[in-house]
C-alpha cells in the first residue's frame, strides 16, 4: 500500500502508528471526536513539537523568516489605560467646534446614551514633509513625524481594560493564549544566546490589570513566554544562586542536572517540557552576567543619557507625575537589548489605576499633563538613537494602548471614558511607511469609518513586517491549528508598509 497522501500528491503520510494514521485522515466531526482521544495520549502535543519552526519543542534558536523582511526586532511601547486619540494624533476640528453640544454615542457595548461633547484643548499642527497632525502634548515626537506610520481607524471588541489588553496582546479577550512576543519567539527564535528572546518592562507604578497573562506563552512551551526585566536594582528576580555557591560550583550543578535530564530525554524523545527545562537552566546561568551588563547604563555617554532624559528631575507640579527618567531608562535599555539580539521588547507605560495610567476618566487634560511628558522625550530619543546607529530599518517600533477614548465628557473634570470603536496606533522603522496617515474616524473621532481595521489586521501587519505570514504561522493545540489572528481571516494593512 502506497503511503502517498491522495489529497496532496508527492507528500507522504506518516504511518508510524494507527493513531497517527487516523489523526491525519480524521476530519470534520470525526476529527473532533478523535482529538479528545488522541490528546489524552499526548499525540497532538507531539505533532506540534514536530512541526515547530525550531529545532525542537521550545527551541529559541534563530529561524529563517517565512517572508522577506527588514525588521529583525520589535519594541512595543504599550500605553496602559488607553490614550486619547483626539488629543494626540487624530485632529478633529468638528469635535472642537461642537464642544458643549449634546450627541448620542455608544458608551458601552450596544448602550447608546446622550452626552456632552468634549472638544480637545490641545493645539494641533502639521509636521514634517508629510504634514502629519500631532498635538502640542508631544513636542519632541513631532520632530520624527516623517518616521511614523499612523493608523487612525483601529477597533477592538471590549470596553474593559483587562480583556481589551489581552486581546491586543494575544488576539483573544480571555487568558491562556500565547502573546504576540511568544508568537514571534516561536516563529523566529532569538539571535541572543545569553538573554531571553522576549523581554517585558513594567511601569514603576505597577503592572497592567490583567497581569502576566499579557506576556504569557499560553499553551506553547515555557521558553516562549516573556521575561520581566526591572530597569533598576536586580534585573531579574530570583536569579542569584543559592548562598554559598560560587560560579564554578553552580556550573557543575547545572551540568550534572542537564546531563541527567538529557539521559531521560533520550529515553522519552519529544518531551518538550524537559527540553525547555534544560534550556532554561542554561539561560538562567548566563543571565546572571548578561542581564546586569545589558542594563548597565554607565556604559552610555552623558549625551545619550541626556537625550533620553535619564537624569531629569521628577517634576513637582503633580504628585503622580514621574517625569521622563523612568521611561527613558527603559527605552534606552530596549535599544541596548536590540543590539544584543533580543527579538521582542514590550515596555508598559502607566500603572495602578486611572490617573496613574492613561485611563482619563477624571480629566483628560490632567492625564495628559502627567503622562505625555513622561513618554515624549524618551520615545523621540529612541527613534533618533536607533536611526543614527543604523538600527531603525531593522527595528519595528509600535505605539498604542488597549483602546482609545470617548468624544463625550465624563464627570465634572472633563474626563473621557473607554472607547474601542475607533483609536490610533503608529509604527516606525522596520519596513513601515513613515509619514503615513491611514484610515479615519468619524468627524467626532468616536468610531472608525474609513479603512476600518480590526486589531487582528494590526497583528497580521506586525507579523508580516517581522517576516511571518499570519496564515502560516500556526501552533497545533486543542485539535486546531491555532493562530495569533484567530479564525476570522485577517489582512495585512498595506497602507502602513514601505
Amino acid at each position: 500500500m502506497s503511503n502517498e497522501d491522495p489529497m496532496n500528491p508527492g507528500s507522504k503520510l506518516c504511518v508510524g502508528s494507527r493513531r497517527q494514521f487516523l489523526w491525519q485522515l480524521g476530519g470534520g466531526f470525526t476529527g473532533m471526536a478523535l482529538a479528545g482521544l488522541l490528546d489524552r495520549d499526548g499525540f497532538p502535543g507531539l505533532r506540534a513539537m514536530a512541526e515547530s519552526p525550531g529545532a525542537g519543542a521550545g527551541s529559541v534558536a534563530p529561524h529563517v523568516p517565512q517572508l522577506p523582511a527588514k525588521a529583525k526586532a520589535c519594541i512595543f511601547l504599550f500605553m496602559y489605560g488607553g490614550p486619547s486619540q483626539m488629543d494626540l494624533f487624530d485632529y478633529k476640528p468638528e469635535l472642537n467646534r461642537r464642544h458643549g453640544q449634546t450627541a448620542s454615542l455608544e458608551q458601552r457595548r450596544n448602550d447608546v446614551k446622550e452626552g456632552t461633547l468634549l472638544g480637545s484643548k490641545r493645539e494641533f499642527r502639521q509636521h514634517g514633509r508629510s504634514g502629519l497632525w500631532v498635538s502640542d502634548a508631544l513636542p519632541h515626537l513631532t520632530r520624527h513625524a516623517d518616521k511614523l506610520a499612523v493608523i487612525k481607524s483601529l477597533y477592538c471588541d471590549s470596553f474593559a481594560h483587562g480583556s481589551a489588553m489581552l486581546q491586543m496582546n494575544s488576539g483573544r479577550i480571555t487568558q491562556g493564549w500565547p502573546s504576540m512576543g511568544s508568537w514571534l519567539s516561536y516563529g523566529l527564535g532569538s539571535p541572543s544566546q545569553n538573554l531571553p528572546g522576549y523581554v517585558v518592562m513594567l511601569d514603576p507604578r505597577g503592572g497592567p490589570i490583567s497581569g502576566s497573562a499579557n506576556w504569557s506563552g499560553g499553551f506553547m512551551p515555557a521558553a516562549y513566554q516573556g521575561t520581566v526585566f526591572r530597569s533598576a536594582g536586580q534585573p531579574v528576580l530570583n536569579l542569584d544562586p543559592a548562598s554559598g555557591l560560587d560560579a564554578t560550583m553552580q556550573r557543575d550543578l547545572i551540568t550534572t542536572a542537564n546531563d541527567l535530564n538529557a539521559g531521560h530525554l533520550a529515553m522519552h524523545p519529544g518531551y518538550g517540557e524537559l527540553q525547555a527545562r534544560i534550556a532554561s537552566y542554561e539561560l538562567a546561568f548566563r543571565l546572571q552576567s548578561a542581564a546586569p551588563e545589558a542594563l548597565d547604563l554607565s556604559q552610555e555617554s552623558a549625551a545619550t543619557l541626556d537625550l533620553y532624559g535619564v537624569h531629569a528631575a521628577r517634576p513637582d507640579d503633580h504628585p503622580l507625575a514621574l517625569g521622563p527618567a523612568p521611561f527613558g531608562r527603559q527605552c534606552l535599555i530596549a535599544r541596548r537589548l536590540v543590539e544584543r539580539g533580543v527579538r521582542f521588547i514590550q515596555i508598559y507605560h502607566g500603572g495602578g489605576h486611572q490617573q496613574q495610567n492613561w485611563d482619563a476618566h477624571n480629566g483628560v487634560e490632567e492625564n495628559l499633563r502627567i503622562h505625555a511628558p513622561e513618554i515624549d522625550q524618551p520615545i523621540a530619543a529612541l527613534l533618533e538613537d536607533l536611526d543614527r546607529r543604523g538600527l531603525l530599518d531593522s527595528t519595528l517600533a509600535v505605539w498604542g494602548g488597549e483602546f482609545g477614548r470617548q468624544a463625550l465628557s465624563q464627570g465634572g473634570n472633563g474626563g473621557r471614558d473607554h472607547n474601542p470603536l475607533g483609536f490610533t496606533y503608529w509604527l516606525a522603522g522596520g519596513g513601515s511607511r513613515g509619514g503615513t496617515s491611514h484610515g479615519e474616524t468619524d468627524e467626532l473621532g468616536h468610531a472608525a469609518v474609513v479603512d476600518r481595521h480590526h486589531i487582528r489586521d494590526l497583528h497580521a501587519t506586525i507579523l508580516h513586517l517581522m517576516g511571518l505570514d499570519h496564515r502560516k504561522i500556526t501552533y497545533f493545540y486543542g485539535g486546531l491549528e491555532q493562530k495569533l489572528t484567530g479564525v476570522v481571516d485577517a489582512e495585512v494593512i498595506r497602507g502602513l508598509l514601505a
